[in-house]
């Protein structure tokens, strides 16, 4: 079963300021988060490190994730390497909401150089609050997804 209560967190040094006051709006919501790094600003960290691990532990426990770094694009690329992540960048709330009521993305990617604070908070809490629309074109389109990811179909 899923629990969207526990949330999955990581950063690099681009996006380690942005991580700290979403941790502040997850405590402020009463999710349960697991910061997977980094947990102290390192000038010359790598994203790829805290995006996989996030990454990773999505994928095994099927919760969600929300990562960050200077774009957004970096740790997504990275996360949508593991199978089973649907990630997307959540550049305002309308892509928050649509990615996860069309793609049931599971983990939300941020760059803190490109949107505020406020705008961050406001995407998060848009995206957490969304459910997948279970609708049966959306299921499958995922279950495609799913087979590509498994070698299971080649068009």
């Amino acid at each position: 079963m899923k629990d969207n209560k526990t949330i999955y967190l990581g950063s690099d040094h681009a996006g380690f300021d942005l991580k700290e006051k979403i941790k502040d709006l997850l405590d402020e919501s009463g999710y349960k988060y697991i910061d997977s790094g980094n947990l102290k600003l390192e000038p010359g960290d790598d994203y790829p490190d805290y995006a996989y691990k996030v990454a990773k532990n999505v994928a095994q426990t099927n919760s969600r994730g929300i990562l960050i770094c200077d774009s957004g694009v970096g740790v997504c690329i990275v996360a949508n390497k593991i199978n089973g992540i649907r990630a997307v960048v959540g550049y305002n709330t309308r892509i928050a909401k649509m990615s996860r009521l069309h793609n049931d993305t599971n983990i939300l990617c941020l760059g803190q150089d490109y949107i505020s604070p406020d705008r961050a908070r406001k995407i998060v809490q848009t995206w957490l609050e969304t459910d997948f629309s279970d609708e049966k074109r959306h299921q499958r389109r995922l279950d495609k997804i799913n087979k590509i990811e498994h070698k299971e179909i080649d068009f």
